[in-house]
């Protein structure tokens, strides 16, 4: 095996991965536009579902590389303890990195822990490490802890200019997952095409008509993604034809299909935007990028 091919995430104690301040820009200096469309404000999403292994973390990361690198400015929070989309971005989330933990527990401003993604040159995360495992009880006796998050980001962009944000969470309904849903404004979706695809998106969205009810009313349930379809299987389209069916305006034109390449890109510490933009999963996830920047936000829950 060539040097260049040895997985990058086993590497993180090479110079290549030490901490770098990441400097984001000043949201008082204006900005070019890039080829993909300048949203009129930060559109924040949230991406859940609570059945796993639906391509939640894959469809997060590969959207949002696809986005910074259409000339967007995008952050990336991961919000699962086990940083796996810290890992698909290249950045090192070792246990004792600063991440999220410090800015849900401690307060600390997310500027301050940011890394730059060698993904694209206007993509920038907030890690996850092991230590935000313990973050759920840690919250438990903090003054309003379902909005730790809303507070850290609305602070973050009074003072950094951002297109996207994207919040991964862990495929749970707990505190982490409700601080997402308080701080995002969009929902989306990823739903695979399988049996029981459905599974559990009923749950997640009474959670949001409690969460809208109470806590967030600007939420909204804007984009569904297809994920894992087959065109060889008449399950994979029957799946899809239902989805639509239920959700008319949210689900985006495009499927992602099941791809060798999308699976094996993490464990390089890469998307498959870079680990191989030809393959059928990269060629989606770009279509898929470009639909979400081209719709707006007024789709609701139905």
């Amino acid at each position: 095996m060539t040097q260049s091919a040895v997985p990058r995430r086993i590497a993180y104690d090479q110079d290549e991965f030490a901490l770098v301040a990441a400097e984001l820009p000043d949201a008082s200096v204006p900005r070019e536009t890039g080829p993909l469309p300048v949203p009129a404000r930060t559109r924040v999403f949230v991406i859940a579902n609570q059945k796993g292994g639906v391509g939640k973390t894959t469809s997060a990361v590969n959207i949002a590389t696809c986005l910074a690198r259409g000339g967007l400015r995008v952050l990336v929070i991961d919000l699962d303890p086990q940083g796996n989309a810290s890992t698909a971005l290249g950045i090192d989330h070792e246990a004792g990195v600063p991440g999220t933990y410090e800015v849900l527990i401690d307060g600390e401003a997310i500027e301050e822990h940011v890394q730059a993604s060698p993904e694209a040159d206007t993509l920038w995360v907030l890690p996850a490490t092991i230590d935000l495992a313990g973050a759920e009880i840690g919250l438990v006796d903090v003054p309003g802890r379902e909005s730790q998050l809303l507070r850290a980001l609305e602070s973050l962009l009074a003072k950094h200019s951002l297109d996207y944000v994207f919040i991964d969470c862990p495929p749970s309904l707990g505190l982490l997952t409700l601080n997402a849903l308080v701080a995002a404004e969009e929902l989306l979706v990823p739903i695979q095409c399988e049996y029981y695809a459905l599974e559990g998106v009923s749950q997640l969205l009474r959670t949001i008509d409690l969460v809208k009810g109470s806590m967030n009313d600007r939420l909204r349930l804007s984009t569904i993604v297809l994920t894992m379809y087959d065109a060889r299987t008449r399950l994979s389209a029957q799946v899809a034809a239902e989805v639509r069916t239920h959700f008319r305006s949210e689900t985006l034109r495009t499927a992602i299909p099941r791809s060798v390449r999308v699976s094996e890109a993490p464990s390089y510490g890469r998307t498959v935007i870079t680990y191989d933009q030809a393959s059928a999963g990269s060629q989606a996830y770009l279509s898929v990028a470009e639909e979400i920047a081209h719709r707006s936000i007024a789709a609701r829950v139905q």
